[in-house]
């Protein structure tokens, strides 16, 4: 059985997300199925902040789950789902599950699900191909079950739950004295209906004695086996058939490889893989869950039709922004506000871009357009994402599309803006518990303007007090910390929403003159702007300016 992927759109934000990325990702996966009936699934691409935090919980909602890359994996695959089996199953009882389902290898698993090991034709053909000694059986220490099982055998004395572990497999065609000479204690002996044959293997102490040709075993014969701790077995095959046969009831676990096979887990990328399978002659490789379950199997030519990872991106629309492996995904929409990036798509998309304050101003409009009604929950949380981008109708980004829209959401979320916004605030500014590369890293975003690569975090309060004490943390980290941020200038905006002011610091050569020359500014080491609380409009369109003119 193949299991067939559903087919499941991931919509997701920018990395180090913010309220508004993660909050019109959920919003948008909603509204998306509720016009398709189709799977649409929120995705998070970085750390949620305490602010989006608060909100989720405040209006019940579960934070989408993290995704760092979307490439294409393992469990993006259609995976054979090949029923394991038990080790101790005889090699015929294998080849017939094999046959039945045209499998080339068989896996064997215990009953947890761990991969124990594999069994391949080519481990079934060795078993009749090679030429073993007589003691094989004993070393396999083959199961009276499995013989039973092979020869179509009926256990008249013994206990079939018994195990081969001593001795040879023998024919009993010799006469009585001959075989004196050959069987030893603990031995098989195959043999017809002769009396005589019958009565020494038992007096030589065979381990267990096969009567063929469904010939009927004397009470004699039976009492002296249960005395002598004999088993024995009738069976319909001649004495060839039954000797050609009891090597298959020896058990897979003789045979099947148990090191040195590859498996993967279902969160392996296909890129780590490729590589891997070509190197290896095997035909199927087996797959692992997160448990390390063993789960199905795929094979290099499953690698041919696998489906790309289909995203609808919201509240960005840059590659220096988005999660990693985007150029392996299939991008079908992207909805956003901020200026348009540098994303390729392999054909046309869906792109929406308006000159608003926030993507959930626009997600919002998209309900109306298509006459979803939008729930309380929902409503709360786009709300909550105007009010954090626009910080309450303070940025000058915010329009007012966006102002309208916001006091609507608010009404049919059931709060009082002002009131609400402060407790929100309170809660995403509460970073005293935060470490400085948690509290860096909570709203970060990258820019390139010609050679130079400059990224901006920002962080907001409407507490000034707090802001100071986060200047002291944040300074002495940025500057031990620099190039492990990967751009060549950094700028942190520490802004304070009731002042409806930021202080920027700055770092990197060249920055200093950059924003002098952006902000008209004197200041050393550090600027301080007042009106500017917008990294959209106000912080990035002007050192954007700067940087590309020189």
């Amino acid at each position: 059985m193949i299991t067939k992927k559903e087919p499941n759109v991931f919509v997701v934000g920018h990395t180090n997300p913010d309220t508004d990325s993660i909050c019109s990702a959920i919003a948008y996966a909603n509204l998306k199925q509720k016009i398709t009936g189709k799977k649409f699934t929120p995705k998070r691409a970085g750390q949620i902040s305490p602010e989006t935090d608060f909100i989720l919980q405040r209006f019940g909602m579960k934070a989408p789950d993290y995704i760092s890359d979307v490439r294409e994996q393992v469990k993006d695959m259609e995976i054979r789902h090949v029923p394991g089996t038990s080790k101790g199953i005889s090699l015929k009882k294998a080849w017939d599950i094999m046959d039945k389902d045209n499998l080339v290898t068989l896996p064997i698993i215990d009953k947890e699900g761990n991969l124990e090991g594999l069994l391949s034709i080519a481990d079934i053909a060795k078993s009749y191909m090679n030429i073993y000694d007589s003691t094989i059986l004993a070393r396999a220490k083959t199961p009276y079950r499995n013989i039973l099982e092979v020869l179509e055998g009926e256990m008249i004395v013994g206990d079939e739950t018994g195990c081969l572990e001593t001795g040879k497999v023998l024919i009993g065609a010799a006469n009585p004295e001959r075989m004196e000479n050959y069987v030893d204690g603990g031995d098989l002996v195959i043999l017809g209906d002769r009396y005589e044959a019958q009565l020494c293997a038992i007096e030589m102490r065979a381990r267990c004695i096969v009567v063929c040709m469904g010939s009927e075993v004397s009470k004699t014969i039976m009492r002296l086996a249960e005395n002598n701790n004999c088993a024995i077995i009738k069976t319909k095959y001649d004495t060839y058939t039954a000797s050609r046969l009891i090597n298959q009831s020896m058990p897979v676990d003789f045979f099947m490889r148990k090191e040195d096979f590859v498996t993967f887990s279902t969160e392996d990328f296909l890129d780590d893989i490729r590589n891997i399978m070509a190197d290896k002659r095997h035909r199927d490789f087996p797959i692992l869950d997160r448990d390390g379950h063993y789960l199905g199997m795929i094979s290099r030519r499953d690698l041919l039709n696998v489906r790309k990872k289909e995203l609808i991106l919201v509240d960005h629309n840059e590659v220096s922004q988005a999660v990693d492996g985007l150029n392996s995904a299939n991008i079908l929409e992207i909805i956003d506000h901020h200026k348009i990036g540098n994303i390729e798509t392999m054909g046309p998309v869906y792109f929406r871009n308006q000159p608003v304050g926030c993507t959930a101003t626009i997600i919002t409009q998209m309900y109306r357009e298509n006459g979803i009604e939008i729930e309380p929950a929902i409503a709360g949380i786009l709300c909550s994402a105007i009010l954090s981008d626009t910080l309450v109708y303070r940025s000058p980004t915010c329009t007012p599309v966006d102002r309208q829209i916001a006091e609507e959401l608010a009404a049919i979320a059931g709060f009082e803006v002002e009131a609400y916004a402060k407790e929100m605030f309170a809660a995403g500014s509460n970073l005293s518990g935060k470490s400085p590369e948690e509290i860096f890293y909570q709203d970060f975003k990258k820019f390139s303007a010609g050679d130079v690569t400059f990224g901006v975090g920002q962080i907001t309060s409407m507490d000034d007090g707090e802001l100071a004490k986060l200047k002291e943390r944040m300074i002495p980290y940025i500057e031990k910390t620099f190039e492990e941020h990967g751009a060549d200038m950094l700028f942190f905006m520490l802004t304070d929403i009731m002042e409806e002011s930021t202080d920027l610091l700055i770092f990197g050569e060249g920055a200093q003159e950059a924003a002098k020359k952006a902000f008209k500014s004197e200041e050393e080491e550090r600027t301080y702007l007042r009106g500017i609380v917008s990294r959209k409009k106000q912080i990035i369109p002007a050192l954007m300016n700067v940087l590309q003119n020189e």
